[in-house]
């Protein structure tokens, strides 16, 4: 059985500075990994970056993140994972979109994902250029998502995302947000894989128990929804309990 630690939308900084690091004590006594599905700062600074490593970097279980949308907010994504990477432990990990693990009993692949919409109301990549760039960054982030799902060599496969592949984990999201919270076009890469599980943050008013249309169990992660500094889930042959 592997227990899989999990929290999203933890959004620290500097107000927020040293008030995760005491819930997590002891994490390694109920999981075996920890992963965090994005908006790990609150406004995508380096500093808020630094924040993270102090809460979180030198844990005594695996750390995998994905960025979410706050943590681009001030446009250098990049260095903020590099801080992250450069801070933390030799266990802590910001996925690469398109990367591939070294295989065993359980592995993961992860990115933000982005919005677009859900079946039946979905956008296009039709009209204004505008309107082509947000499905075209949408579809984009899926593929990565696809191709990292396919190349991994595992027993169980995990799907990490900010953004969220289904309607049923958005919970009391009002509808209009919709295009912003999630795609279905993850859940057609999820699905596709044959994954085990799917972990998503960013809607703070969600469920963290969806029922989606067809097989993968979905889990709404971010911490206003579980109301506690992470969630354990245990994943064996019948799947997340």
């Amino acid at each position: 059985m592997i227990r899989i630690a999990a929290v999203g939308d933890v959004h620290l900084a500097d107000h927020s500075r040293s008030s995760l690091r005491p819930r997590l004590e002891g994490v390694d006594e109920h999981a075996d990994v920890l992963l965090l599905a994005g908006d790990l700062t609150d406004h995508g600074s380096r500093e808020e970056a630094r924040i993270v490593v102090e809460e979180i970097g030198d844990l005594p279980v695996p750390v995998i993140g994905v960025l979410g949308n706050h943590d681009h907010h001030e446009s250098c994504p990049e260095e903020v994972a590099a801080i992250l990477l450069d801070g933390g432990s030799e266990s802590w990990r910001v996925r690469p979109p398109s990367s591939t693990s070294p295989g065993g009993e359980v592995d993961d692949a992860g990115t933000k994902g982005f919005g677009g919409g859900f079946f039946g109301t979905c956008g296009s990549s039709f009209g204004e250029r505008e309107m082509k760039a947000f499905i075209d960054h949408s579809e984009r982030a899926t593929g990565a998502l696809r191709e990292c799902l396919n190349g991994l060599d595992a027993e169980y496969r995990l799907s990490l995302t900010h953004y969220a592949p289904v309607t049923a984990t958005l919970g009391e999201e009002p509808r209009e947000l919709c295009p912003f919270l999630g795609s279905s076009l993850l859940a057609e890469a999820i699905d596709s894989a044959d994954s085990s599980l799917a972990l998503h943050g960013h809607a703070h008013f969600g469920s963290e128990h969806g029922v989606p249309p067809e097989g993968v169990a979905v889990r709404d992660v971010a911490q206003p929804v579980l109301g506690e500094a992470f969630r354990v889930y245990h994943l064996d042959t019948a799947g997340p309990v």
